[in-house]
């Protein structure tokens, strides 16, 4: 058994549908490449001697159009690998851009499952850019290191949409790509190691980023079960997808040019289609294997895979491929690597002729299957062919020149004799498992020197006795009605022992104190004030110092000053507003800069903070790690209060983060135009009421005092 003093690693891929077994691979855009290297990643880590366990977080999904599989909590892929799954929203399949507004509830159910494991995690590894949202704000929470992997990346996408003619308004309101660009910045700000796959990645790719940090970068390879793709042996059984393949082919015994993706416009079939239809001597030569995806019925498709495969049964019809052309309808996981290996037996060729191809983990299973292979001129081929020397490289718009250069690489058996060998020689080397689980643990050990984090060990408390905890905002929320104050505070006499009262304010402590006594309000169990950079216990207020400490990453005040004061619009409030962790302005209208531009000035000085707008005059500059949300969540978990027992009231744009997640939450009438977005939300209850009367109004919608009325997500179960 593994020492429990080993690596606890956590990997977060929130989307698509992951499963340790049959893994529904080109299903649709969600579920491609990425759910494989997670779920084999996860497993390769746990075999090794230095890891303790590998938790792969997920989202739950409970839907009779998917399998069951997706809605267990756990499932074990290896003595001391899981795939967690955790609630996100509503149950059912979403696609990946929709995702967005539910990966605060997604986060706080990753901060019970930690607490449940009962130890801290070293590493956070997050993949893709929802993930690198989740994984960011656990980092900052825990004070654990993130790594990040992007897999894919938005503002490449939305490059070369654009160079296709898709208009902009287009992209954003079927990609949500704005937020998604946002979001990949965060998780590049916040990550002490980037892993990618390849040197073009992080040289032409990352390099687009306002956060791009090349020292901060490390190329490491996806690895390759060497068990499951290797090449043809004399022993081995004809397999069943043999005889479905040689029904479509007049002369099954022919080479065979293979192709393997997802139906999707940007894997460039079609081109591939047009390469082999008008070269006769191949088509004389060679047959042509599509396998994309599964299907029933193409009408049923998405609108993207049903316009691809239709574009292929019109491309077989024009030039008359019937006989010499395979297109299954249906194969299983455990095909695939015996379609390699009856592709290898034929002295075939493996293509991808993707338009971009940021690693391409086919190729890899092809060059470990003894399949030499021809690939775009992009991305990961690059790396790929040059490592192993298998292969050749092409221009994937170019059907006269693949057509060439097929029929030249199935002509000389001396070279694809020479190419399978170095595939194998290759792929040992460069891509294996145990390769990348050695690079990957080297790197974590040189990250781990960041500073531990202090959620979990909570130390002495302070609140022994409180099992829910109220928390209210104070300028314009709590205060604003002096009756509405006074009822609240008969209301809060009656609450209990058992239920903590807290105040989250922009104020600092002394002017927190002094309007708390001038108001007649209770003295609080708790302040996060200065918007976050300050947490205090008791009535002796007494400061917790692992958040101080906490937040002091890459806080950079003087820095900050000066930058900022470049900019137009941004007058600096008094120094009364001013805080060794918060640096205080008015926006002067039209003349400031949107918050996008000032973080954007801001990454490309590498200065790192957190913009807060409020009522869209205020502007607080803070650390990173500092949010009024951010502090709540930190105290949830020292603490043991469940998210869901926490009730919260807020009113204007520095309260939104606090708002959000499975807390439940009160906006009070007079709100800020900054919360309006968040109107919908089942746990947001927009009271009626101004300032307190709108709290109590709030306590009284969730029964915060009696039996909790907790509303349900759309779709879940009452």
């Amino acid at each position: 058994m593994k020492s429990s003093s080993g690596h606890y690693i956590i990997l977060i891929s929130v989307h698509g549908l992951i499963r340790g077994h049959d893994l529904e691979l080109g299903r649709d855009a969600d579920t491609g490449g990425q759910t494989k290297y997670v779920v084999e990643l996860a497993r390769a880590l746990a075999r090794h001697p230095d890891v303790w366990r590998v938790d792969l977080l997920t989202r739950q999904v409970i839907d009779a159009k998917v399998s069951s599989d997706y809605a267990e909590r756990l499932e074990a892929i290896d003595d001391r690998a899981f795939i967690v799954r955790l609630p996100c929203g509503p149950r059912r399949y979403l696609r990946k851009e929709v995702l967005w507004h539910y990966l605060d509830n997604f986060t706080d159910h990753a901060l019970q499952h930690i607490r449940r494991i009962g130890r801290l995690p070293n590493v956070i590894h997050s993949h893709y850019a929802d993930a690198g949202n989740v994984g960011a704000r656990l980092s900052v929470l825990l004070g654990v290191p993130q790594v990040h992997t992007g897999h894919s990346l938005g503002r490449v996408k939305l490059q070369r949409m654009l160079e296709q003619g898709t208009r902009r308004e287009v992209i954003e309101s079927q990609y949500n790509i704005s937020q998604r660009i946002e979001a990949e910045e965060e998780a590049l700000d916040n990550a002490q190691l980037v892993i990618a796959s390849t040197h073009q990645e992080v040289e032409e790719q990352y390099s687009q980023y306002d956060n791009y940090q090349p020292s901060r970068m490390l190329v490491i390879p996806p690895g390759v079960d060497l068990e499951r793709f290797r090449p043809p042996k004399r022993q081995d059984s004809k397999p069943d997808i043999a005889d479905e393949i040689a029904r479509f082919l007049h002369q099954p015994q022919r080479p065979m040019i293979l192709a393997l993706s997802r139906p999707d416009e940007r894997k460039n079939v079609e081109t591939l289609l047009r390469a082999y239809g008008e070269h006769p001597r191949l088509r004389d030569m060679a047959n042509l294997v599509i396998v994309l995806g599964n299907r029933d019925d193409i009408r049923t498709l998405d609108s993207g895979a049903r316009g691809v495969l239709t574009n292929v049964l019109l491309l077989i019809d024009r030039y008359d491929l019937y006989g010499a052309m395979a297109l299954p309808k249906h194969h299983q996981p455990d095909d695939v690597p015996e379609l390699y290996r009856l592709a290898a037996r034929s002295k075939g060729i493996f293509v991808n002729p993707a338009l971009t191809e940021p690693f391409g983990l086919t190729l890899i299973e092809a060059a470990a299957s003894g399949i030499p292979i021809l690939a775009t001129q992009d991305g990961g081929p690059r790396d790929i062919i040059a490592a192993c020397r298998n292969g050749e490289l092409m221009d994937p718009l170019d059907p006269v020149a693949m057509g060439a250069k097929l029929e030249a690489m199935l002509s000389d058996k001396a070279r694809w004799n020479q190419w399978s060998r170095n595939g194998l020689q290759g792929v040992k080397r460069h891509y294996s498992w145990t390769s990348h689980v050695r690079k990957y643990l080297s790197a974590v050990q040189r990250i781990q020197r960041t500073r531990r984090g202090r959620l979990i060990e909570a130390g002495k408390s302070r609140l022994p006795m409180v099992e829910r905890l109220f928390v209210c905002a104070l300028d314009n929320t709590l205060l604003g009605d002096p009756g509405a104050v006074s009822a609240f505070v008969e209301r809060l006499k009656g609450a209990g022992p058992d239920i903590g009262f807290g105040i989250a304010t922009g104020r600092d402590l002394d002017s927190t104190r002094r309007v708390i006594s001038e108001n007649g309000l209770p003295m609080p169990d708790l302040l996060i004030t200065s918007v976050g950079a300050e947490i205090h216990y008791g009535h002796r207020m007494v400061k917790d110092p692992f958040w101080t400490h906490h937040i002091d990453h890459r806080w950079e005040p003087e820095a900050l000053r000066n930058a900022l004061n470049e900019l137009p619009g941004l007058k600096l409030q008094p120094a009364t507003e001013q805080h060794r962790f918060k640096i205080s302005y008015f926006l002067q209208g039209k003349k400031a800069p949107s918050m996008r531009d000032i973080r954007r000035f801001l990454r490309r000085r590498d200065l790192h903070a957190n913009l807060i707008q409020s009522r869209g005059m205020f502007l607080d500059v803070v650390p990173v790690r500092v949010s009024k949300g951010l502090a709540l969540r930190y105290l949830s978990g020292k603490w043991g209060i469940i998210p869901e027992s926490i009730l919260v009231a807020g009113g204007c744009g520095n309260d939104e983060d606090l708002l959000r997640g499975n807390m439940l939450g009160v906006v009070v009438a007079n709100y800020g135009p900054e919360l309006a977005r968040l109107k919908g939300r089942p746990r947001i209850y927009f009271a009626q009421g101004e300032h307190a009367w709108g709290v109590l109004e709030g306590i009284d919608y969730y029964n915060f005092f009696g039996d909790i009325q907790v509303p349900q997500e759309e779709g879940a179960e009452a």
